[in-house]
């Protein structure tokens, strides 16, 4: 973990097997993420998620990620906090973070979350 970074909250689909994976992938990178992370199910949690202000259509479609400072960030700013944590994943944090790129990533991420969630009946 970097240092000076306090704990986050990551709501993810625990719904989804790929984004289970995808958190599980994230816990291999990150030695000791129990104690910078909070990971939080968005399955069935409508009133929790706009009770933060988390809009919950969107919560299936964009990361969200409660910083230190209790801000929400959502999709790549979401993503990019999460990578930027982690030492070996800071380098694609900084990637995906610059001006002609962010926007192909983005558009990538969205087809491939609205790909998933209608093959899966959700959409």
């Amino acid at each position: 973990m970097t240092q000076g970074k306090g704990k986050i909250c990551v709501y993810y689909d625990g719904a989804c097997p790929e984004c289970v994976k995808d958190r599980q992938t994230y816990e291999k990178f990150a030695a000791n993420a129990g104690d910078y992370i909070c990971w939080i199910d968005i399955t069935g949690q409508e009133h929790m998620l706009c009770e933060l202000g988390i809009d919950p259509d969107k919560a299936l479609t964009e990361l969200h990620v409660k910083d230190e400072n209790e801000l929400i960030l959502s999709e790549l700013d979401a993503y990019i906090l999460l990578m930027a944590m982690v030492p070996v994943l800071q380098p694609i944090a900084w990637l995906i973070g610059r001006p002609l790129i962010r926007p192909v990533v983005a558009s990538i991420y969205h087809w491939q979350v609205n790909r998933r969630l209608s093959q899966g009946g959700r959409l």
